[in-house]
Formats: structure tokens, C-alpha cells, sequence
């Protein structure tokens, strides 16, 4: 049997085939053409603008994979794991894959907010393992709350009438056996359709998992699904799920099987040597991040808070255009002063004409404040060692 193996990676790192180069990684040629394979079969998909990671050439070296705007997990057909991880530099404080779920967490309309990261040691599992205990959590809180049930129509042979006789059925088979009847009829039970999809997801994720904790967890949660039937058919049973006020409690967690039993998640990717891909743009990510901290630090009685907010088109007449979405909008209640910020996950430099902050950016921001008539605009970064410490980069106009 093969052993999986996971290569890891940070934003912009790169992967090589088949030699070792100073500062990339190395994958096993197989493994460099199926993530290539994938590559080029997502490249003209709709990523707003982002690519998931750039493909170049070398001379001496060949092909070279490069991480770009995208984060996550790619896990292979054969085992073969490809984990990419944001570029955290040296003055931030705590882990990097700690980082990384709170800021999933931190998402709009998610299943990710439920892992409570204090109760594993996240730093020491592989991403397909924290993505298995968010599984796993919602799992249990299904259970806890408890599985649902209906009615099933059942046929069975069986030594007793019930229900309905299954005429053509029981002459068939009980020609010789007349203490036997085949019938029909209707029990009560938590054989749902629901229910045998997520004891397929258990039973697939008892056999992958190489954490003594998760497996421990799941082998008590396919005791509580005891009495279900695994599915058989994970394409037509999700078509048979439909959504339902009653079944709320089952919408995550019927997420994270679509996921493991047919590879489709959150985004939509193609490619054939690919099991499943967890990707996340570091943009989104970081705006949907920093938009949750700041929610946090002004006290809703002082202020309000607006994340993409719609208040403002750049022209009005002869009709709405163009309409303005900063990625926030605070206002301080106690005289209506309003704060606008934007978020842009870009690596400052001192080494950088303005430090490489980009004039449509500033323009963008400018059109902002003359539009809401703010008090200040800022532009948020992620913390770089390119600029220096307590470096406060600002700009002002000539006031008259």
C-alpha cells in the first residue's frame, strides 16, 4: 500500500520536477504533471481576475509551478496531498494554519465558523485533518441535536402480513414457503436519504484519516449512525436532498459530504487527476477577515460598521452607474463622521516606488471619500518585513 505523502508550500513558493533547486520544493514528476494537468484545465475559469498558481520555464531547471493568489488544499486521486499556505512574516504573532481558520471562519455564509481550533493542535495537523474535525464537528452537534427521520417503504419477505402483499413478488417466491409473505409497507426510521450520505462520509473519511483523534471520533459517530445504510449512489442521492426548514440542522454538514464523497465544494474545479480542491482567493479571505476584527473592536453602541457596503453609484444621472462597494464603512455615531477602508492583500516594500501601492488604488479610494464625504480613508495591508517597523505610510492633500 502507498503511502500518502503532503507537499507543503507558502504563498509565491514554488514547485520543481524531479531535482532539488535552492528555495523550491520538489515533487515527483508524476505528481508535477497531474497538478500541471490541473492547472491548465482551470486556467480560463472564472477566478475574478486571480490565477490559482503560475506555470514558467527555467533554463537548467524546466518547468516551475508557482504559488500565487489562492490558498488551501489539493489532494490527488493517488493519495498525494498539496498544501499552500499564506506568507505570515515575522512580526505576526501566533501559527500560520491558526491564522488560516480564523479567517475561514471569518467568512460570509460558511461552514468553516464552527471548528473551535482551542480544542486541536492545528499547527500539527495537515489541512485534510482540520478540514476532517470541522467534519466532524458539525457531525456531532447533528447527533446531539438528533438524526431525523421518516418513512421508508420497505418490501420484505417476511413471516408475518404487513402493510400490502406484493402479489407477483410472493407467488415468485414462495411457491414452496407458505408461511412466508412478501409485502410492502411503511417504517418509520432514520434511514434517510440525508443520513446515508453522511455514513458514507464517515466510512470514507475512517479510512483516509491518518489522525488517531479523528479516527477515534468517527468510528463513535458511525455508531450513532448504526442503524443507517451507507449510500450507493452519491450523485442521486443529493438530488433527492432538497432543502427543507426542518433539515436546517443538516445544511453544513451535507456541505463538507459533497465535498468528500464527489469532490464538489465551496469552488468549482476541474481535472481528472484531482480527488477534491479546497481553494481560497487570500483577497476574499483577508477582506472577510479584517472585516470581522474590525466588528469587534468598535462597540456597536459608538459606532456602525458596514462590510461591502452599497450606499453610493459614482454617477447618479440619467441613471444609476457604476456602483461603489468599499470594503468598509464606519461611522461614529456620536457626530455621523464616516471612515471608509479598503483591503488589498499585496506585500508592501520600501524597495517599491510608493512602496507599491498602486495608483488605481489610490484613485479608487479618492472617488470613495469624495463620494461619502469622509473623515479619512485608509488602505489596509497584511504586516510586511519590507517596510519598516512603526513606518506610518499617509498621504494629504494641499488644503488651501
Amino acid at each position: 500500500m502507498a503511502i500518502a505523502t503532503t507537499y507543503q508550500i507558502t504563498e509565491y513558493g514554488s514547485f520543481v520536477s524531479g531535482k532539488e533547486v535552492p528555495g523550491c520544493v520538489t515533487l515527483p514528476e508524476n505528481t508535477f504533471d497531474q497538478l500541471e494537468a490541473f492547472l491548465l484545465a482551470n486556467r480560463n475559469r472564472d477566478t475574478d481576475a486571480l490565477e490559482l498558481m503560475g506555470i514558467s520555464a527555467r533554463k537548467g531547471v524546466g518547468k516551475i509551478i508557482t504559488a500565487k493568489n489562492y490558498i488551501g488544499l489539493i489532494a490527488m486521486n493517488d493519495g498525494t496531498t498539496i498544501e499552500i499556505l499564506p506568507k505570515i512574516h515575522s512580526k505576526v504573532e501566533g501559527s500560520v494554519k491558526s491564522l488560516v481558520i480564523d479567517m475561514l471562519k471569518a467568512l460570509r455564509s460558511s461552514p468553516y465558523k464552527s471548528l473551535q481550533s482551542s480544542h486541536v493542535d492545528v499547527e500539527k495537523m495537515a489541512l485534510f485533518e482540520i478540514f476532517i474535525r470541522m467534519f466532524i464537528d458539525e457531525a456531532f452537534r447533528l447527533v446531539k441535536h438528533g438524526l431525523k427521520s421518516n418513512y421508508e417503504t420497505v418490501q420484505a419477505n417476511e413471516g408475518f402480513v404487513k402493510g400490502k402483499l406484493v402479489f407477483d413478488e410472493h407467488i415468485k417466491r414462495n411457491y414452496a414457503h407458505r408461511e412466508k409473505a412478501f409485502v410492502e409497507y411503511d417504517e418509520f426510521n432514520n434511514n434517510r436519504v440525508e443520513n446515508r450520505l453522511i455514513k458514507s462520509t464517515l466510512l470514507y473519511l475512517y479510512r483516509k484519516t491518518a489522525s488517531t483523534k479523528n479516527k477515534t471520533d468517527l468510528k463513535t459517530l458511525l455508531n450513532a449512525f448504526s442503524d443507517v445504510e451507507p449510500s450507493v449512489d452519491y450523485k442521486g442521492d443529493f438530488g433527492k436532498c432538497v432543502p427543507d426548514r426542518n433539515m436546517k440542522d443538516y445544511e453544513t454538514v451535507l456541505v463538507w459530504c459533497r465535498i468528500f464523497l464527489t469532490g464538489q465544494g465551496f469552488t468549482s474545479f476541474e481535472g481528472t487527476e484531482v480527488a477534491y480542491a479546497l481553494l481560497f482567493p487570500m483577497e476574499t479571505l483577508f477582506e472577510s477577515y479584517i472585516a470581522a476584527m474590525m466588528k469587534k473592536a468598535f462597540p456597536e453602541r459608538e459606532f456602525s460598521v458596514s462590510a461591502q457596503d452599497r450606499k453610493y453609484h459614482l454617477f447618479d444621472y440619467p441613471g444609476k452607474r457604476f456602483l461603489m462597494r468599499p470594503d468598509l464603512v464606519v461611522t461614529r455615531k456620536t457626530d455621523g463622521a464616516i471612515f471608509v477602508m479598503d483591503t488589498k492583500w499585496k506585500l508592501l516594500s520600501a524597495n517599491k516606488p510608493h512602496y507599491g501601492i498602486s495608483q488605481p488604488d489610490m484613485y479608487q479610494m479618492y472617488a470613495y471619500q469624495k463620494k461619502y464625504g469622509a473623515e479619512n480613508i485608509t488602505l489596509l495591508y497584511p504586516l510586511t518585513d519590507e517596510v519598516p517597523a512603526g513606518k506610518r505610510l499617509y498621504f494629504n492633500q494641499r488644503t488651501a
